[in-house]
């Protein structure tokens, strides 16, 4: 699908791989909305980017809903990227009793469920083909390596970021009829607000577990990904690993 003159939603698009998907996107000439619940560092990027702002909670189904309206009522809206998401780490047996279970729910909440109601709702909505009629859209979920790769700690996190990957093919499958994409990207070690869930425990050498490049990635290069999956129609119902090759250990 070509980018330039399309309209793009991405999810957690205030900060880190998000704002660089949002500028990325803009760069490209794609009209595109921020959804994000942090209206500060929101309202930063869309002035240097010339993105729009939504305050929205991708929990809340209704919040979602409306702020797909308002953006799809100037055209149609063909790509959409969830990058919202939330990585606390805790174990299964803490010093004050066992793994809290609001954590838990909370970690599924945002990063599976919400991914899933941003998903459903885009798909849900009518659009026009582009491109000659060969695409109506695409959709680009956020996964992790922590998904094949969970760490001690990470069990909340590992379990939503596998529901993402799970999810794409079925997803893929259903909206093939409707011409509509859908992949899913897992990276490793970035250097994002995100990339706590190895390298915290290791400060002083946080890119030197990635065997080549050895360095955390950078959210750019998350972003040249989400580009070139939306331009090439043959990537669908698949999960990409973006990791350096990095095979997460046991801490």
């Amino acid at each position: 699908m070509k980018i330039r003159g399309t309209k793009a939603i991405v999810t957690g698009g205030a900060s880190g791989l998000g704002a660089a998907t949002v500028t990325a996107l803009r760069e490209q000439g794609a009209e595109v909305a921020i959804f994000d619940i942090d209206e500060e560092k929101g309202r930063k990027l869309a002035a240097e980017t010339g993105a729009r702002l939504y305050r929205v909670d991708v929990t809340d189904e209704a919040n979602v809903a409306q702020a797909m309206d308002d953006f799809c009522a100037g055209g149609d809206v063909h790509i959409l990227v969830n990058c919202a998401g939330i990585a606390p780490t805790m174990k299964l047996f803490i010093h004050e009793g066992l793994h809290r279970l609001d954590v838990f729910e909370r970690v599924q909440a945002v990063n599976s469920t919400g991914t899933f109601i941003s998903s459903l709702q885009f798909a849900s909505r009518p659009r026009e083909p582009r491109d000659g009629g060969d695409e109506s859209g695409v959709i680009i979920n956020t996964s992790s390596i922590a998904a094949q790769d969970g760490q001690m700690g990470h069990i909340a996190y590992a379990a939503s970021k596998a529901a993402v990957e799970a999810m794409t093919l079925p997803m893929a499958r259903e909206l093939a009829s409707s011409k509509v994409r859908v992949i899913a990207i897992a990276p490793g070690l970035f250097d994002s607000g995100m990339a706590s869930f190895s390298h915290a425990r290791r400060p002083d050498s946080p890119g030197q577990q990635v065997p080549h490049p050895s360095r955390l990635g950078q959210p750019e290069e998350f972003a040249n990904l989400v580009l070139h999956v939306i331009e090439n129609p043959m990537i669908n119902g698949c999960l990409i690993r973006i990791d350096g090759a990095l095979r997460l250990g046991l801490l």
